[in-house]
């Protein structure tokens, strides 16, 4: 991407996208502190003895991301899962990162619209993964069969016409993670929690949404944990589902916690509610969690008070974008610079940034940028992106570029 004076105007448009104060306003002062984990990453493992590995036992799904008028033109020829974040990763990263640093090797990522750049990026980026079967990011694009003769019609059908592919491997558990989302998580201790308690299927749930966040599933939960009512905010008919074996006493509490869309199934459930109790559904959120709870299936949720963002809006992806500049070590913030949990990516061969007299403060520069006498402050500055002299560039994202553009005058 070449910038010049005359194209100021071009790329300031983010300038008016400020992060709200409300956004770190709580919608719920519940007290959930005894229920909540560290967001950060320690190495625990699973203590149960009768499990194997999470690396041979669990296997997750990651969705690349569907159609989202929201993000455009974000969005317009690549999927939310593609999306560039902090100058040189996609946003897809976190959550494969997330995998990898839980010892979770055998991910599965299930793309559909606009997944060309999303494809490319995770063929390249995690092809030397490893070595064999055991460790692999493996891309399932969406197909049509003699059997199947349409696209995948939401994330429950998706899951439903790949499952020949998951059952390859003996996994006790599917892990199903949302990939647009950023948020850095040990699913370590997520898989505990689940076996621990015996659930059939554990969400997690989030100590937080701000006002204007909509479409998440919400959940009410009891003393033990136990979700006993699923419903999805936004939809003009609620969907709510009581669970038949939960009984409710006089003086029992119970609360509304949003769902994050993160999920472990066990391998069981998840192809009896598939193939057998709900072969019709399509949405995994607002049918088949629903549908599980109506059918007596044991349904928990894990909570997660760490920092998270659903990149779904233009507002959003400035939000996290942000996060990159920031430098402290809070839980209620994306710390990019982890040692123990880093951020995993495509390896490139760009040089390092060249700087000619410019002024940069508090800003985010990518690999192979070149920057003349130009003027950066709290900014993020993509790969192979050129600014030409004078240019003043401030609270902006530049996105970057996959070539670099050649100079045509």
């Amino acid at each position: 991407m070449q910038i010049s004076s005359s194209s100021f105007t071009k790329f300031t448009n983010l300038h008016m996208i400020r992060s709200s104060s409300d956004h770190h306003q709580w919608r719920h002062n519940y007290n959930l502190k005894q229920l909540f984990v560290p967001s950060s990453c320690p190495n625990l493992s699973v203590s149960n003895s009768q499990h194997l590995p999470l690396n041979q036992s669990v296997a997750a799904i990651v969705f690349g991301g569907g159609s989202d008028t929201e993000l455009y033109p974000l969005t317009k020829t690549r999927s939310k899962g593609a999306i560039p974040i902090a100058a040189n990763y996609r946003l897809i990263d976190a959550v494969i990162s997330n995998c990898i640093n839980s010892d979770i090797t055998k991910i599965y990522a299930i793309t559909q619209f606009n997944s060309t750049s999303l494809n490319s990026h995770l063929s390249k980026a995690y092809s030397g993964f490893g070595i064999g079967k055991d460790r692999f990011v493996e891309v399932i694009a969406a197909y049509q069969s003699l059997e199947d003769q349409g696209w995948f019609q939401g994330t429950a059908d998706a899951i439903r016409r790949c499952l020949w592919v998951f059952e390859e491997f003996p996994v006790t558990e599917f892990l199903v993670l949302p990939g647009h989302h950023l948020y850095k998580m040990d699913y370590k201790t997520l898989i505990e929690d689940h076996r621990r308690s015996r659930a059939d299927i554990t969400i997690v749930g989030l100590s937080s949404v701000t006002d204007h966040d909509f479409g998440f599933g919400f959940m009410e939960v009891d003393s033990t944990n136990l979700v006993t009512r699923f419903t999805i905010k936004g939809q003009q008919d609620l969907i709510s589902v009581e669970n038949r074996t939960t009984t409710r006493s006089e003086g029992t509490s119970s609360c509304s916690v949003p769902s994050a869309g993160i999920y472990v199934i066990g391998r069981e459930q998840m192809v009896k509610l598939l193939r057998e109790c709900l072969i019709k559904a399509k949405d995994l959120a607002s049918e088949i969690i629903p549908g599980a709870i109506s059918e007596g299936m044991k349904v928990k949720a894990h909570m997660f008070d760490g920092y998270w963002e659903d990149v779904k809006s233009v507002g959003a992806y400035y939000r996290a974008n942000m996060e990159s500049i920031k430098r402290c070590r809070s839980d209620y913030n994306y710390r990019f610079y982890d040692r123990q949990c880093p951020l995993y990516t495509m390896p490139r061969c760009l040089p390092p940034s060249s700087m000619s007299e410019a002024v940069i403060t508090n800003s985010i520069i990518g690999d192979g940028c070149i920057l003349d006498r130009c003027v950066i402050r709290g900014s993020v500055v993509g790969m192979r992106t050129r600014i030409a002299d004078e240019v003043i560039v401030e609270d902006s994202i530049i996105v970057g570029s996959d070539i670099y553009e050649v100079n045509q005058n």
